[in-house]
Parts: C-alpha cells; sequence; structure tokens
C-alpha cells in the first residue's frame, strides 16, 4: 500500500468520524430542543387553560354585574309605581295597600333617585349624600348626571299632572363596576404580559383591532396590512384562543412560540455551520501551509540532486576524454558522451525546480520532435510513437529542458501504462488562446475517479515509484508556464489523452 493511499483512507477515516460526532451531536442538540419545545408548550397550553378559566370568571362576574344592574333598575320603577299609587290614591282603598306602597318607598335604601314636577323642579329626593342633600347645587348636579344616565320614569298624578323619577346607580353596585372593571383590565394585562412568556396579541371579534399585546415589535403591525399578516403567521404557529367576556362578541387571542425557543430550533443549524466555516477555513490554512513545507523539502531535494550529481558529471566528461584519447570507439565515445549530455541536461533541471526558469521564445515543433525522438531511441521498439504537428512552426514561451521533462514523463507513463507495447500519439494544434499538446496512449486507462488525483504527489499505480513525476509536470506547466495540463479523456483497458495547453505571447 503506497503513501497515497494511506493519505486517502486516513482521509476517508477521519472524514467518517467527523461525520459521525456531528450526527451524533446534532441529535442531542435537536433532542434538547425538542424537549425544550415540549416544556414549553405544556407551559403555554397550562398559561391557554388559565387564560380560558379566567375568561369564564370575567364572563359570569359580567352576568352577576348585569343582573344587579337589571335589579336596581327594576327598584327605581318600581319605587315610582309606589310614589304614583300613593299620590293618585286609586286602588289603594285598603290600608293594606297602602302599606305595601309605603314599604315599598322606605325599603329603598340603596339607589338614589330624584322625584321632580313636568318642569323638572325637584319635589324629592332619596339616598344622596346626606351631607349635602339641602346644597341646591349638589342636588341640580345630581339630577343632570341621572338625566345623562337613564330616560326618567313619568307619573301620571292626577288629571294630566306628571312628575318624573331619575335614578343613578347605587353605591354598591358603582362599587362593583369597579371591581369588574379592574378585573377586565387585569385580564387583558395578564394577557398581554403572559407567565409563558411568548408573542402575544389580544384582537376583537373581527381581528381588525388590537385590545392589547405583549413581546411584539409594534413596527410589525403598524399598518393594517401588516397586523393581517402577523396575525396570519401566528394562526399558523398556534390556533387561536377564544374569548368570551360577556361583549356578546367572541374576542381572540393569538400567540406563538418564545424568541427563545424559535433561536433554539435553528442553534443547532448556526452551531454547525460556525464549525464547519472554523474547520473549512483551518483545513485550508494546515493544507496551505503542509503544501509550502513539501514545496520547500522537494526544492531542498531537487537543488541537493542537482548538487550531488555535478562532482561526478565533471569526473564523467573527464573520463570521456580520456577514453578518446586512448582510441576507444568513436561510436562508443559519442554514446556516452550524449548520456554525459544528458545527466547535465537533469541536473539542469533539478537545479530549476523552486526558482522562477528563465522563459525563451521557442520553436515548440523542434522541441517536441527532439524530446519524441529521444525517447524513442530508449523505449522498446514495441512503442510506437506518432508525431503529428502543424507545417507552421509555433512560437511559445518555454524553459526547455523543464518543459521536456513534462513530455518526458507523460510518455514514461505511458510505456508503463502500455505495458511496453502499444502506440504514443502527440498532436500539436492552434487555437485562438494559444495552442494544445494532446498526448495519447494505448494503455489500460485511468478510472474517472482518479482523473484530478493522478496528479497528487504521492500517487502511484506502480509498486516502485515516488508518485511525484505527475505532480512535478503540473507544477512545471502551471506554476511556470501559466498553462494548463489535465486527463482530457480515459476509456479502461483503450487508453489516455493528457492535454497541455498553454498560451502564446
Amino acid at each position: 500500500m503506497n503513501i497515497y493511499t494511506r493519505k486517502q483512507q486516513w482521509k476517508y477515516g477521519l472524514a467518517i468520524a467527523a461525520l459521525l460526532i456531528v450526527l451524533a451531536s446534532f441529535w442531542y442538540t435537536n433532542k434538547l430542543v425538542k424537549n425544550i419545545s415540549e416544556n414549553e408548550k405544556q407551559k403555554v397550553e397550562l398559561w391557554a387553560k388559565a387564560v380560558q378559566k379566567k375568561a369564564s370568571l370575567v364572563k359570569f362576574t359580567k352576568t352577576l354585574f348585569e343582573q344587579i344592574k337589571s335589579g336596581e333598575t327594576k327598584k327605581a320603577e318600581l319605587f315610582a309605581e309606589a310614589t304614583k299609587e300613593i299620590s293618585h290614591g286609586t286602588d289603594l282603598t285598603r290600608n293594606d295597600g297602602i302599606s305595601f306602597a309605603l314599604k315599598v318607598l322606605q325599603e329603598n335604601t340603596t339607589v338614589p333617585v330624584i322625584l321632580t314636577d313636568d318642569n323638572d323642579k325637584i319635589l324629592t329626593h332619596r339616598n344622596l349624600d346626606s351631607a349635602q342633600e339641602k346644597n341646591s347645587a349638589y342636588l341640580q348636579e345630581q339630577l343632570q348626571l341621572m338625566k345623562n344616565l337613564y330616560p326618567p320614569v313619568e307619573i301620571d298624578v292626577y288629571k294630566g299632572i306628571k312628575q318624573r323619577l331619575y335614578h343613578k346607580d347605587s353605591r354598591v353596585f358603582n362599587d362593583i363596576k369597579l371591581v369588574f372593571d379592574n378585573l377586565i383590565k387585569s385580564f387583558i394585562d395578564e394577557v398581554a404580559i403572559n407567565s409563558a412568556g411568548v408573542p402575544v396579541i389580544f384582537t376583537n371579534h373581527n381581528q381588525d383591532s388590537i385590545i392589547d399585546m405583549g413581546k411584539i415589535d409594534v413596527h410589525e403591525i403598524d399598518t393594517p396590512e401588516k397586523l393581517q399578516l402577523k396575525l396570519k403567521e401566528l394562526a399558523n404557529e398556534n390556533t387561536p384562543i377564544e374569548i368570551d367576556i360577556g361583549e356578546k362578541e367572541t374576542n381572540f387571542i393569538f400567540y406563538a412560540p418564545s424568541e427563545l425557543l424559535t433561536q433554539l430550533k435553528y442553534y443547532p443549524y448556526i452551531q454547525f455551520g460556525i464549525i464547519g466555516l472554523f474547520l473549512l477555513i483551518a483545513y485550508i490554512l494546515f493544507s496551505t501551509a503542509r503544501k509550502a513545507e513539501q514545496d520547500q523539502v522537494w526544492v531542498g531535494m531537487s537543488k541537493e540532486t542537482a548538487h550531488q550529481l555535478g562532482t561526478p558529471l565533471s569526473s564523467l566528461m573527464a573520463w570521456n576524454e580520456h577514453l578518446l584519447s586512448l582510441g576507444v570507439d568513436e561510436n562508443i565515445v559519442s554514446e556516452m558522451q550524449q548520456d554525459v549530455k544528458r545527466l547535465n541536461t537533469i541536473t539542469d533541471r533539478f537545479s530549476k525546480i523552486g526558482s522562477q526558469p528563465t522563459l525563451a521564445s521557442e520553436n515548440i515543433n523542434e522541441v517536441l520532435a527532439n524530446a519524441i525522438e529521444y525517447l524513442r531511441k530508449r523505449t522498446s521498439r514495441n512503442v510506437n510513437y506518432i508525431l503529428n504537428l502543424p507545417e507552421e512552426n509555433l512560437l511559445v514561451n518555454l524553459s526547455v529542458p523543464l518543459f521536456e521533462w513534462v513530455i518526458e514523463n507523460i510518455c514514461k507513463n505511458a510505456v508503463d501504462a502500455m505495458e511496453g507495447k502499444g502506440t504514443i500519439t502527440v498532436s500539436l494544434s492552434e487555437i485562438p488562446e494559444g495552442l494544445i499538446i494532446d498526448i495519447s496512449d494505448t494503455g489500460k486507462g485511468i478510472p474517472k475517479s482518479k482523473f484530478k488525483t493522478v496528479f497528487e504527489p504521492g500517487f502511484t499505480t506502480k509498486n516502485r515509484g515516488w508518485g511525484l513525476g505527475l505532480s512535478l509536470c503540473k507544477r512545471i506547466i502551471e506554476t511556470y508556464h501559466k498553462g494548463k495540463i489535465f486527463i482530457l479523456k480515459s476509456e479502461l483497458n483503450k487508453g489516455t489523452t493528457f492535454r497541455i495547453e498553454l498560451k502564446r505571447e
């Protein structure tokens, strides 16, 4: 198992472990949010039941209040009827009838009344403030107040002579009314400032007017359209509570989950979004640092290799001259000189790694022809090279030693993929943006999933090898020549085509 495969397995293992941790955390957080949601829901339901109970109490109190009010009105009417009977004398020939009428008048100790003639001149009164009952201004003020509250009861005294009986609510009734008003206000306040801590709106029957609200931004409901939109939103969250407090209309309470619960619903996504962003930034930083460190190692190794090759290379050149002076076969010496020259080229390539090479305008037709000719002489005769070049010479800025290294690496990999037998086709063509070089083989092909990973340092399918060849090709083409190199197409057991794109100045 090579280092690249082990690295990939470690990556997959760590990715799966991270995914499991995230899923476990997400599950636990969602469970926690769900529990909080259930607890809050129970709290809101309890609050809603309490609202319903108190609404029933308010309704009962209002019904009782209306009954008392009706009773006092009837008491005033009975008082007027008794006054009429006593003053008229009709049907009261019996003493018990007179006694009953007098008893009615005497037992009215709560309802304030004023009896006037038909010109509203005060004749008598009952149950007013005893300290001011002789104060004419006070009596006129009370008479005006009674006129504003209820219509008078007219009493036909005798032959067209009429009297009017005015009344107002008793002190007991007013005290009950004050208690009732406070109860209504308390009820509305408790709805708005609710113990469940949820956003709430208390509306009228038509749902177009707000009676009170709590924990709602006023800007969300400052127009009728916004109000209806907000009510619809709240109704989608929870069914509105119907409230009947005896006004012969049903009011509604709209409410939603608390802000805390709403925030908790989105908390896991925000949490893992932030964690994911942090991990992504950390991965990019560590990858950049690792790549920079690898680059430094490769540059150091390349320069050290070039340095180490320098001494034996000089020695070989000297031995070559010595063999020539001894009369050794010139063909043998010539071949040795070619190999020494090749070693010198390799040393030059290694020395250029890590520093920006000097690019010069070169005839790429000639560069490709020389590189393929060199490879043809040093590979198996079973490998057939086909070179398709345009008739016109194309010029491009190149570092010839480095570019030849790219062509040689790709072709050597192709020879290995074909197991020393097959065809390698190198085609050069011009495009508007520059030129392209396609290098095709008839080897075993590359899976599509490996199209990008073949250029990663350490990737190799060979039992022996460092997996640096294509990585260096990518660096030479993309970093030094500002071009592109990629796998154009590949089919298993049919072959692969590498494409190099270069810009022309």
